[in-house]
């Protein structure tokens, strides 16, 4: 944790400002904090691994109390939820490589479920790419960067690492509840972000009016304080801000995992002082996968997002962030190139093939069947040294997803 953050945390509960504890719970590395207890005018919490945990549950009482008794790795593994003691040795096998460690390596150990394997794979799913492709698009806006970015329950900071991309050197913080996912992102994903592990059915532990742009995607319809969370996200941005919902369900559409939805007036209402606007996630991935402009000019009324499934909004007041955006070129590399890990190479037919992890996952994220082709031709020699594919084939397989623009460390 940069030292600097302290100037925009604060108790999510008095909403005081916090202050650094001195004493054997403090690690200091450079200008940041790695481990120790910060407190305000009610409570104490945690620093771990330069990760603030404003959390109140069991596990980060204890993580404290570890902390003061000047046990770093023991608050470590309680934060990350290895009781047991094959994944504590799994877990320190994993930090014995060192760079060597890959992304796929640490879910294995922390998350070994199926949210673990949708996050594997999440660089290509549709979700990701309209959201990506969003955010592209109204980043554009250098008014969205004024001041910090915030990512709202972003996970282990897949879009994240887009905002970073974006930012010009403006902080982007990354905030979500579990903490084994901002330790990842830290790690690899998204290193270059200020992770903070924070409650988004709370009161967030921030100042106001200190972040120009404010994004949280699919997972606004899993929270329960909608209206405190909203509230929020307007109060972190201000009146020169903007507030982006990316992938939303609609009550009134169907949809894999719904959650907790809303219709779209009742979506629009929680932003109703900020001037917000639905548009049609399906009409944007069309546009994404034809690459045409990301068109955010329409203002459709209730009865015109229909049966939507899904939706995203934006809230602002800002004037002319409400246009068309040419299509954002996604061909350039800032990590390292991949092949899509949803292929396998077929030594016998000589081709890439796309095969899904399990039928659920194929039936909840089929739709990127539009773009990822059953099949890819790549020699095998190419297949070992991808950057001596020619330019024009280079191109098509990165439009089609089928080569990845990965963080160093991924896979």
């Amino acid at each position: 944790m940069q030292g600097n953050l302290l100037d925009i945390l604060r108790c999510p509960y008095c909403g005081s400002t916090l202050n650094l504890e001195e004493g054997e719970s403090l690690e200091r590395q450079d200008e940041g904090i790695v481990n120790g207890i910060i407190f305000c005018q009610c409570s104490a919490y945690p620093v771990v691994a330069g990760i603030p945990v404003f959390t109140t549950d069991l596990a980060t009482d204890q993580a404290r109390k570890h902390l003061a008794n000047g046990r770093p790795e023991e608050a470590l593994l309680t934060m990350l939820g290895l009781e047991e003691e094959a994944r504590q040795t799994a877990f320190r096998g994993f930090l014995e490589k060192g760079a060597a460690g890959t992304y796929r390596d640490g879910v294995e150990i922390l998350c070994p479920d199926a949210e673990g394997t949708y996050f594997i794979y999440r660089f290509s799913d549709p979700t990701f790419l309209v959201g990506s492709a969003l955010l592209r698009a109204i980043g554009s806006d250098a008014r969205c960067w004024k001041k910090r970015a915030i990512d709202l329950c972003g996970g282990s900071g897949h879009l994240t690492r887009v905002l970073c991309q974006m930012s010009g050197g403006r902080e982007v913080i990354l905030a979500d509840s579990f903490f084994w996912k901002l330790w990842l992102a830290k790690r690899i994903t998204a290193p270059d972000c200020q992770p903070v592990c924070c409650d988004a059915n709370q009161p967030l532990p921030f100042a106001r009016d200190e972040f120009s742009l404010a994004v949280c995607s699919d997972a606004f319809h899993y929270i329960w304080s909608k209206r405190l969370l909203a509230g929020e996200m307007v109060r972190l941005t201000g009146d020169e801000g903007v507030v982006v919902l990316s992938h939303i369900h609609s009550a009134l559409g169907e949809n894999f995992s719904e959650g907790m939805p809303l219709a779209p007036e009742w979506w629009r209402n929680l932003f109703a002082e900020v001037n917000p606007r639905l548009f049609r996630e399906s009409e944007v991935f069309e546009r994404v996968v034809k690459r045409q402009p990301v068109n955010l000019s329409p203002n459709y009324s209730d009865e015109e997002l229909g049966e939507e499934a899904a939706l995203f909004l934006i809230a602002t007041k800002l004037d002319g962030l409400f246009r068309s955006y040419e299509s954002v070129e996604r061909l350039s590399v800032s990590g390292v190139l991949r092949v899509n890990p949803l292929y396998e190479w077929d030594a016998e037919t000589e081709t890439l093939r796309l095969r899904f992890p399990s039928p659920e996952y194929e039936e909840e994220f089929g739709l990127c069947k539009r773009y990822l082709p059953e099949r890819a031709e790549i020699t095998p020699d190419t297949f070992r040294n991808l950057s001596a594919l020619p330019e024009g084939e280079l191109r098509q397989l990165i439009e089609r997803c089928v080569l990845l623009d990965l963080p160093e460390g991924y896979l």
